[in-house]
């Protein structure tokens, strides 16, 4: 009998823990969702700190209207579709197989030719064996490996390009820019360079942000006739002494000194441009060298746009440059919130990390169309100012998909501080009615601050 009301009281004990446990998690996961407040600083929810997409995005009027002027007087013959073509092109572009591994295919198919050949010839000849796997390997790599084409961007070829992707690219980079302007006030930049600038949109994106600021613009292309043509959209379409944007001069070269720094430093679309691994490698360590606040890289939405990219933040973050002249240790600003592995190049099947921004189209035919740009892109910072998962103390994560707003909860895909991908569906009861509603006005793209109220909620659920 003792025995007996001694294991009832070892149960009675238990429970009464477990209540207690539960309840004081209660009291936790009701009183964390109240400090969210200050996280709005006053902001409405659907104006929250963490929100970074924009309305529809239109081109500077002053741009807009000398592209038009230009395009009209050039009469390209069959524009619209060329310019079909070269934006299918360029979305498809992928990078050169590296000469380390073409070998290891041309090892891989030579080991299966000569089985095969082996078993159908035994009595052959070692000497013509040999050669008909060679022969059979050069045809297999040229059948199955990626040909890339260079491109020269010559007079006719930049008008369709800029008729092709002028107001996208524009779209695309403003939307980069834009974050380090909303999250980061107190940047305030004097020179920007402008690597691979082709129609200077990069130019034009900074100047629409900073543009009292900027005092300095140095525009990189290897095409002269680019460089040509984006001095056209800046002086108006004409050659009088007063442009839109000043003090902008045209390169073909980076600037020689390696102590020479730019406030912003920015590369859209061009690593892709660059054939080899190293040669993306070298412009990234030069890049870096060069930035003295902030370094932007803005490439296609696409599986290579995004792992070129990653390529650049391995780079940054764990290259050791031969010489270093600014000993800032640098940070990745957006759209990661870590330092960690990207989340999506780990999980299968991959997928690209990529934003979308909705702008208008160039008016070519009367019409203005407002189309989707996707993007993606990547912000190093050797500033000494906000982290990239740290806004006001909360920890941030960023939205990596669209957000599914149904009854009473948000589902959400996260890319969080701690490098994984989670999703989450945000409800008022667990997560509290700051981080709900704040849920529910946010989109692809923007940061959402967490809680880590679903960890409570699988923890009451164990108890």
């Amino acid at each position: 009998m003792f025995l007996l009301c001694s294991r009832v009281y070892v149960q009675c004990s238990r429970y009464l823990v477990a209540l207690c446990l539960k309840e004081a998690q209660r009291c936790q996961s009701t009183e964390a969702p109240l400090a969210k407040t200050s996280f709005l600083t006053g902001a409405p929810h659907r104006k929250h700190p963490g929100v970074t997409n924009l309305n529809i995005v239109r081109l500077p009027e002053q741009l807009q209207g000398t592209a038009l002027s230009i395009i009209q007087r050039a009469e390209v013959k069959d524009l619209a579709e060329r310019a079909h073509k070269l934006s299918n092109f360029l979305w498809s572009r992928k990078r050169a197989l590296e000469t380390s591994q073409l070998r290891k295919k041309a090892i891989l198919l030579e080991r299966t030719f000569l089985e095969e050949e082996r078993d159908r010839h035994k009595d052959g000849n070692d000497h013509e064996l040999e050669a008909r796997i060679r022969k059979r390997v050069l045809s297999e790599l040229r059948r199955t490996t990626y040909h890339r084409t260079t491109l020269r961007y010559n007079e006719d070829l930049g008008l369709v390009y800029m008729a092709a992707r002028l107001a996208g690219g524009y779209a695309a980079i403003f939307r980069a820019l834009n974050e380090i302007k909303k999250r980061d006030p107190l940047f305030v930049p004097y020179s920007l360079l402008d690597f691979g600038s082709g129609l200077g949109t990069g130019t034009w994106a900074s100047h629409t942000l900073w543009g009292d600021s900027l005092k300095e613009y140095v525009c990189v292309d290897s095409s002269g006739d680019m460089n040509t043509l984006a001095e056209q959209l800046i002086t108006g379409g004409s050659e009088i002494d007063n442009p839109v944007i000043k003090q902008v001069y045209f390169r073909q070269f980076l600037p020689v000194s390696p102590k020479v720094q730019f406030d912003l430093v920015i590369a859209a679309f061009s690593l892709s441009e660059l054939a080899t691994l190293n040669e993306r490698i070298n412009v990234i360590f030069t890049l870096w060298r060069k930035t003295n606040s902030y370094l932007v890289l803005v490439e296609n939405a696409t599986k290579e746009g995004h792992q070129i990219l990653m390529e650049a933040r391995d780079t940054i973050l764990k290259g050791e440059e031969e010489v270093t002249y600014d000993l800032r240790r640098p940070a990745v600003f957006a759209p990661c919130t870590h330092e960690l592995p990207c989340p999506k190049l780990i999980k299968q099947p991959i997928v690209p990390c990529n934003f979308s921004q909705f702008y208008y189209s160039l008016p070519l035919s009367r019409s203005q169309e407002r189309q989707q740009e996707k993007f993606s892109y990547l912000i190093i910072s050797r500033s000494e100012g906000e982290k990239a998962g740290k806004t006001e103390g909360f920890d941030m994560a960023r939205l990596t998909a669209h957000v599914h707003r149904r009854p009473r909860h948000v589902q959400c895909q996260l890319c969080c501080t701690n490098g994984e991908l989670k999703q989450l569906a945000v409800t008022a009861r667990h997560h509290g009615r700051d981080m709900y509603r704040c849920a529910r006005s946010s989109n692809w793209g923007d940061l959402l601050p967490i809680n880590h109220a679903e960890e409570t909620t699988e923890n009451d659920e164990k108890l």
